[in-house]
C-alpha cells in the first residue's frame, strides 16, 4: 500500500541532496538511492560513464518465467538552482499542500513515486505480473550522453516497454519534434572601418541569411499533436574590433522538425539559402535528435491510458515541442511514452514545487499499472 507520509518525507529527502546539471555530480543521489532500494531488499547497481556521473539500475523480478519487462526511469539531475528564492532551494519545505524545492517537479517527484511503488510493491508480497526495471539517469539536463543514451547503446537496459517518469499531471507523451542544432559561419574581408566599402562585412551578410532563415516556408502536413516546425537563432558572435569590418561572424540555429518531415531536404535547402547570400562559409551540426511517434491506439498508450483516468480523468495525449529521452528507445524498437506527476508550469522556475496530491495519486497509478500483465 502507497504510504503517503513516507513519499513526503521521500521526496524531501531528495531535494536536499544536490545534484544541479552544470557542474553534474550525480554520485551522491544515486549512492542514496542505492541504499534506500536495499533498504527494502531491491539490489542496484551503479554505472558510470564519466567521473560523479552515476546512474543507478536495479530489477523488480515478476513471479513467473517469460514476464515481458516494463522499463520506468526517471532522472536524478535537476537544473541549477540560481538566484531569487523565495523558499530555500534545497531545504524540502512543505506548505498548504506542495513541496517546495529544485527538482521537486522536475524531476524528483516522479524519482519518489517511482521508489514508493517500488517499495510498497515489495512489502505487499504481491504477485508481480512483469519484470519492473528501474533505471534512475544522470545527465538528462544536458543530453544524457552521460546516462540514458550510453545504458541503451550497451545493452545494459533492456525491456519491452518503457515509461519515462519526466511530466506533469498525469500527461501522456507520445510524440515529439525531431532537432538539428547546428552553427554557420560565414567568411567576409577585413577593410579599416573607416573605409568599408573596401571588405566584405561578414556580420552583415550573416543578418541577412538569418532573415532567410526566419521567413522560410516548411513544407509540412498539420500534426495533432505538435504545434508547426520552427526556426531558432540562439547566439551570434562576429568581428574582431569596431572600426574593423568584420571577416567573420558564426551564429547557432535551433531547429524543430516534424515526424513526417524530411530533414534532409531541409536542410539542402538552409544550405542553398545561405550560399545565395555568402561566397564563403561552413555549416557544422552539432546536435540531432531524431522526432519520436508512437501510434495512441497502441497497447501501451491504452493500457496505460485507461489506469491513469481511474486517477486524472482529465488526463491527455500531449505532444512535446522539445527534445526528451523517449526518442533514445526507437533505434532500440522498444515502445515508450513520457509521462509523470509534477506540477504544470514549474520545471526550472524559482520556488519550483510538486502537489502532495499529486505525488500521492501517482503512486498509486503507477502500482495500479505495474500490477497489471503487460500487453
Amino acid at each position: 500500500m502507497i504510504n503517503k507520509e513516507r513519499l513526503i518525507i521521500l521526496l524531501r529527502r531528495l531535494i536536499r541532496i544536490r545534484s544541479e546539471n552544470p557542474p553534474g555530480n550525480e554520485v551522491e543521489i544515486a549512492s542514496f538511492v542505492k541504499r534506500y532500494l536495499e533498504g527494502f531488499g531491491l539490489k542496484g547497481r551503479i554505472y558510470n560513464f564519466a567521473k560523479n556521473r552515476s546512474n543507478i539500475v536495479a530489477l523488480l523480478k515478476a513471479d513467473s518465467p517469460g514476464a515481458k519487462t516494463i522499463l520506468i526511469s526517471p532522472h536524478l539531475d535537476t537544473v541549477p538552482a540560481g538566484r531569487g528564492w523565495k523558499f530555500a532551494p534545497f531545504a524540502g519545505i512543505v506548505r498548504k499542500g506542495r513541496v517546495y524545492g529544485r527538482g521537486a517537479t522536475d524531476c524528483k517527484c516522479n524519482l519518489a513515486v517511482a521508489m514508493e511503488a517500488l517499495n510498497s510493491l515489495v512489502e505487499g508480497k504481491v504477485r508481480i505480473e512483469n519484470n519492473i526495471l528501474f533505471a534512475a539517469t544522470a545527465d538528462e539536463e544536458s543530453g544524457s550522453d552521460l546516462g540514458l543514451a550510453p545504458l541503451l547503446k550497451k545493452d545494459i537496459l533492456k525491456a519491452d516497454y518503457a515509461l519515462i517518469l519526466d511530466a506533469d499531471e498525469f500527461d501522456v507523451v507520445i510524440a515529439q519534434k525531431g532537432l538539428v542544432h547546428f552553427k554557420v559561419f560565414v567568411c567576409g574581408r577585413k577593410a579599416h572601418g573607416a573605409y568599408p566599402w573596401k571588405g566584405v562585412n561578414a556580420i552583415n551578410i550573416a543578418a541577412a541569411i538569418i532573415k532567410d532563415l526566419e521567413k522560410y516556408k516548411f513544407r509540412y502536413k498539420k500534426h495533432p499533436l505538435l504545434r508547426q516546425p520552427t526556426v531558432s537563432i540562439g547566439t551570434i558572435r562576429g568581428g574582431d574590433k569596431v572600426n574593423i569590418v568584420a571577416d567573420w561572424c558564426e551564429f547557432e540555429v535551433d531547429l524543430r522538425y516534424l515526424p513526417a518531415m524530411d530533414v534532409s531536404a531541409v536542410m539542402s535547402d538552409f544550405k542553398k539559402l545561405i550560399g545565395a547570400k555568402a561566397k564563403s562559409f561552413k555549416i557544422r551540426v552539432d546536435g540531432l535528435q531524431g522526432p519520436y511517434e508512437i501510434p495512441g491506439g497502441h497497447c501501451l498508450v491504452s493500457s496505460l491510458f485507461a489506469v491513469w483516468r481511474k486517477y486524472q480523468p482529465k488526463v491527455k495525449l500531449k505532444g512535446s515541442e522539445g527534445a526528451t529521452v523517449i526518442t533514445f528507445f526507437k533505434e532500440k524498437n522498444i515502445p515508450a511514452v513520457a509521462t509523470g506527476f509534477g506540477s504544470h508550469g514549474c520545471a526550472h522556475i524559482n520556488d519550483e514545487y510538486v502537489k502532495t496530491d499529486n505525488l500521492f495519486r501517482g503512486a498509486k497509478a503507477l502500482e495500479d499499472f505495474l500490477l497489471r500483465k503487460a500487453c
